[in-house]
């Protein structure tokens, strides 16, 4: 008989609700001598079966289901058969985007918990942030292999939070290397090169490609400053509009002399497009003191909260950068602001936003809702894959 995990009484509730968590509270205890990312079953306090799930005996979530289908096996017909689910799923955007590069598998929205596969061109480059994946790790990438025999793979399995399910860090080419990590994607007509190995996450933040398309429709002839510009690929779309002038924020030289890059990449040094290095709180503060103002501001910061105990702490920081934001904007200016905070919620952030124009002295109004591309799905049972939200606002 396998191993199995027993939950305590009425503990069962979230699997009936077809929830991919069992956190540690929930266990009563644990039959056998599973290993840690060993295919585990799940019994409720009375021994009812409920699903097969990874087991992790290092993480407060002490396992993550792979299947509520008991006759379903977790082998290598499992990943074929999620891996092709997942790229059918995202066809139809693929092709309305002329997408080159797009989120291939998003972990439990995807059935395959733990699991962060990218699409950069001819690179999968693959993040296993659970103990089930990495015990599976062989056959995932056979699978890949198998089925994007074109394509090289690459894993950036070297976040921090792998940690928590008693992993080490790990990072590198897992198919014969190519000469280089860098690529060149295409989303809506606009090129963006990307470093698999250096870029932030797998290589770059796929899921604001709604929203940077978003920002070219309001662009044209504004003066706009995109904070926390990263690569400057909000600078695009803004750029190719016609925006009047586009200013680029970041800490980061490397990022900035990317987005130099990115700009060339598509023809676009005849545009008025400016780069700074500075922190983003500083900088609008000093605009501020300036009287410099802005038809359009971007802010797209990155995570402030990791916990919920920092939570009260990242909504001061949203507050005051939206507040500074907001006394910068020229009347009728446009702000696009965003939080990749699962642990904010919309509605929390749409306070904190409102509350911001408060102390700013400014009215608005929310004229655009923006959240993560369509390649990055959000399962109906698992809300926590809902993290990206957006706001466009408009400020009297």
């Amino acid at each position: 008989m396998s191993a199995r995990i027993m939950l305590n009484p009425k503990r069962e509730k979230s699997l009936l609700r077809r929830h991919p968590w069992i956190f540690s509270k929930a266990v009563n205890k644990v039959v056998g001598k599973p290993l840690p990312g060993d295919t585990v079953d799940v019994l409720d306090s009375k021994g009812n079966w409920l699903a097969k799930a990874a087991y992790s005996p290092s993480s407060q979530i002490r396992a993550r289901v792979w299947t509520f289908d008991q006759d379903e096996h977790i082998d290598r017909e499992f990943f074929k058969s999620r891996i092709l689910a997942a790229q059918a799923l995202r066809a139809k955007p693929i092709i309305d985007g002329g997408l080159t590069g797009y989120r291939l598998i998003a972990g439990e929205s995807d059935n395959l918990p733990g699991l962060t596969i990218d699409v950069y061109d001819n690179i999968l480059s693959c993040q296993l942030l659970s103990a089930g994946i990495e015990f599976n790790r062989h056959i995932l990438f056979s699978v890949l292999e198998e089925i994007f025999p074109d394509y090289a793979i690459y894993e950036r399995s070297d976040v921090e939070v792998r940690k928590k399910e008693g992993l080490g860090l790990s990072k590198g080419w897992i198919t014969e290397p190519l000469d280089s990590t860098e690529v060149v994607i295409e989303e809506h007509g606009i090129k963006i090169k990307v470093d698999v190995d250096k870029g932030h996450k797998t290589g770059f933040y796929l899921d604001q490609r709604d929203s940077r398309l978003a920002a070219g429709r309001y662009a044209k002839g504004k003066t706009i400053l995109n904070c926390f510009s990263y690569t400057g690929t909000f600078s695009l779309h803004c750029a190719a509009a016609d925006a009047a002038e586009v200013t680029n924020v970041d800490v980061s030289q490397t990022a900035l002399d990317l987005a130099k890059e990115n700009i060339a990449l598509n023809g676009l040094e005849d545009k008025n497009v400016n780069f700074v290095k500075q922190d983003v709180f500083k900088l609008l503060r000093q605009y501020r003191e300036e009287n410099r103002k802005f038809d359009m501001i971007i802010l797209d910061p990155p995570k402030f909260a990791e916990s919920k105990a920092q939570l009260n702490g990242a909504c001061r920081g949203y507050k005051d950068i939206n507040m500074l934001a907001m006394q910068l904007l020229n009347k009728n200016g446009i702000l696009l602001t965003f939080s990749c905070s699962g642990l904010m919620e919309s509605n929390l952030f749409q306070k904190v936003v409102a509350d911001a124009a408060l102390d700013a002295k400014r009215e608005g109004r929310i004229i655009e809702r923006l959240q993560q591309a369509a390649d990055h799905p959000i399962s109906l049972n698992y809300p926590e894959g809902y993290y990206l939200k957006g706001l466009i606002c408009q400020m009297d």
